[in-house]
């Protein structure tokens, strides 16, 4: 049996997260270190970050270590009527470290329905997107918003494609300011933009921003969100997931909902995903398609509880102490349910619990 002590929480991670998503019916999905290189140069916009590590295989055909694990699972879906393709995935992937802006290996954890999507599917995976939170740390929130209600509401207002994309990124930035300056711009009414700001300040309690949101969309335009929501009050971790409309993903790709993830003592956004149909149509696929990743190579930002108390015993000898001494202590020790670390000294390296030292027990004696 595993001691979860001397896991590092991202191993800590992939175990509860195999048996969640096992319980939902997701099958395992494994692949190959590397991809065809071609494959992220043709969807490079859809990565995180574009630059790949390369090698020539001993055909000569480029290949890449892999910086995504979607676009494999994509790359090997297949339409079927029908039918909906449940995968899960453990995997190192290898790009750009967004902090340090070298390369780095990176292990990632996620799952991908992909087929014949439904309102149920929607639900399902971001029920699980908050399972997989809470499974890794109690406090959390689990950000929501709907890229299909946000840009037909904008379209409405003004037909411009330069508008929609320069009013998306205001409100990505929650800048009312030059939104409302954009809609000047482009000559809508002053009292029309003032409502359209909503998308800006709404964020919260899902009942609470729907009822912001009837200002500027009707009761049809707002059934997904209001769906959704209802489905998700039966969650026992309603109150931790919100609707905010400045999660906005890439549009040229992501389309219906989209969401984030945030955990309590880490300052980036630990998990991310949405619907993908544009991704799927761009790779010749006709099904729809919703999944999400979760980053845990962030969990190193945590302090696991190994790391703070190293082991409970540190256990001190010398050389005129017994092997045989040493051995059964440290059998004693662990038999009980102790981590034990064996040292000649107290270097100040090793943090304990407890200290003991064999040297002083025998000069006792």
């Amino acid at each position: 049996m595993i001691d979860e002590r001397l896991l590092k929480n991202e191993e800590k991670a992939v175990f509860g997260l195999r048996s969640l998503y096992g319980k939902y019916g997701y099958f395992p999905f494994k692949m190959s270190k590397f991809e065809e290189y071609e494959l992220y140069v043709k969807n490079k916009e859809f990565l995180v970050s574009d630059r790949a590590i390369t090698f020539n295989d001993t055909n000569g055909q480029l290949l890449a270590l892999k910086p995504d694990v979607t676009l494999s699972i994509i790359k090997s879906a297949q339409d079927i009527p029908g039918e909906k393709q449940k995968v899960y995935y453990n995997e190192n992937v290898y790009r750009v470290s967004e902090s340090t802006h070298r390369y780095k290996e990176i292990m990632q954890a996620g799952l991908e329905c992909i087929g014949d999507i439904d309102l149920y599917d929607i639900y399902e995976v971001v029920s699980l997107a908050a399972q997989s939170l809470a499974a890794i740390g109690d406090e959390f929130v689990l950000e929501i918003s709907n890229l299909g209600l946000l840009s037909g509401i904008l379209e409405k207002a003004c037909s411009s494609c330069a508008f929609c994309e320069k009013a998306i990124d205001f409100i990505k930035e929650k800048n009312s300011h030059d939104f409302l300056r954009l809609c000047d711009e482009y000559g809508i009414e002053k009292e029309k933009a003032k409502a359209l700001t909503v998308f800006v300040s709404a964020y919260g309690e899902r009942k609470k921003v729907i009822s912001e949101l009837e200002k500027v969309c009707s009761k049809e335009e707002l059934s997904p969100l209001s769906e959704l929501s209802k489905l998700l009050d039966s969650s026992p971790f309603s109150e931790r997931i919100v609707f905010d409309f400045s999660v906005v993903n890439n549009m040229n790709y992501y389309n219906g909902f989209v969401f984030r993830g945030f955990l309590n003592g880490v300052s980036e956004r630990l998990l991310a995903g949405g619907q993908y149909d544009k991704m799927m149509k761009k790779m010749g696929k006709r099904s729809g398609a919703i999944g999400f990743a979760i980053y845990l190579d962030i969990l190193e930002q945590l302090q696991s509880e190994n790391e703070k108390t190293g082991v409970d015993v540190l256990l001190i000898y010398d050389n005129d102490t017994q092997t045989r001494e040493v051995s059964k202590k440290v059998s004693e020790l662990i038999s009980c349910g102790f981590t034990v670390s064996a040292q000649k000294t107290d270097s100040g390296k090793i943090k304990a619990k407890k200290i003991i030292d064999l040297r002083k027990e025998k000069n006792n004696a």
